[in-house]
């Protein structure tokens, strides 16, 4: 098959590369072989890119953690599924030939869900990552209750404008950043409450006007460096702080969130892939089931920026590189 390939650290264009490599097989008795028609590209694609993978000592290295296809076969013990349906997934990428840049892959039907109707392949495979992302990180971390006010960093993002419409749909009020008034505009129609301009306002001043001086119940932050920081001031007493990355001390420290007693919850939704956790892969399975549901009422919209083709992955990593995307970027498969 068709597949792009790591073949070691460091700039796209000088490490990912188009080769012919063997299909994947059925190896586990829930196995289901899908021919992919796409897969998202995630920011943390061009992270193993550069530091590595978390299987070094698998080979080749295919990237790509989301994928939409079609089954194309499926092992003896299978039970939801079938030959010729459509399903989208999070699963793979982290090293090894499991990855979705590629015609083919191999995955537990237990961490796959049915493809909406409502989708195209296209907007199926921008879908999985970023959704369980914001589903972990304001139902499960924060705890999200209808009524409370949330600040989402980044709502023109693949994880932003997700967490957006998740939160609205829990019966939230939303503040959320952006850069431009185009982005302004798009997270608007999502239905964000409050747009900041932050290249021109004050974040925190106006997350704390917004709410009387208290402070937002929850912050989202999907950005990192000092962005976690300025999130924290703009948190109430006791409110919650969520963060999808690992915060740098260089960009300040925790007192704010000490002296607020505030809640601070880290959001990975790799650590059941990386930790081999069946239960919490299945379980994610189940959230793009719910989501599925959502899609086709029309509760749910998935934003694609820009598509590539598989052959183009270089120039999907550099486009991602420059931070300006909105929404997601997608490579398709000529099937």
């Amino acid at each position: 098959m068709k597949a792009v390939v790591m073949t070691g650290l460091g700039a796209a264009a000088d490490v990912l590369k188009v080769q012919d490599i063997p299909g994947p097989q059925l190896e586990g008795d829930r196995d289901i072989l899908v021919r992919l028609h796409a897969a998202g590209v995630n920011p943390i694609d061009t992270k193993i890119r550069i530091r590595g993978t978390f299987h070094p000592d698998l080979t080749p290295d295919i990237l790509g953690c989301d994928g939409a296809g079609v089954v194309e076969a499926i092992a003896s013990g299978v039970q939801t599924l079938n030959v010729g349906d459509e399903v989208y997934f999070s699963n793979g990428g982290l090293g090894g030939p499991h990855g979705n840049y590629a015609e083919y892959i191999a995955i537990d039907e237990r961490f796959v869900a049915k493809k909406p109707t409502s989708l195209s392949f296209v907007e199926a495979a921008a879908a999985p990552l970023v959704l369980i992302t914001a589903w972990e990180a304001l139902y499960d971390r924060a705890r999200l209750q209808p009524g409370q006010k949330v600040l989402i960093q980044a709502g023109a993002g693949g994880v932003g404008h997700v967490a957006i419409q998740l939160a609205k749909l829990k019966g939230a009020e939303v503040a959320t950043t952006v850069s431009t008034p185009e982005k302004a505009e798009f997270v608007r129609k999502l239905g964000a409450d409050l747009v900041i301009l932050y290249k021109e306002q004050n974040v925190i001043e106006t997350v704390m006007d917004w709410t009387n001086g208290e402070g937002a119940d929850i912050g989202f932050d999907t950005v990192g460096d000092k962005t976690f920081f300025e999130t924290a001031e703009a948190v109430r007493l006791y409110g919650d702080v969520v963060t999808i990355l690992e915060p740098n001390p260089e960009h300040g420290n925790l007192k704010t969130s000490r002296l607020r007693n505030q809640r601070i919850s880290f959001e990975l939704m790799l650590t059941p892939m990386l930790q081999n956790r069946i239960p919490e892969q299945e379980d994610q399975g189940k959230m793009l089931q719910q989501c599925a549901r959502l899609f086709d009422e029309g509760k749910l919209k998935i934003h694609v920026g820009q598509t590539f083709p598989l052959e183009q992955a270089v120039a999907a990593h550099e486009l991602l590189e420059t931070g300006s995307m909105q929404g997601k970027i997608v490579l398709t498969m000529s099937n």
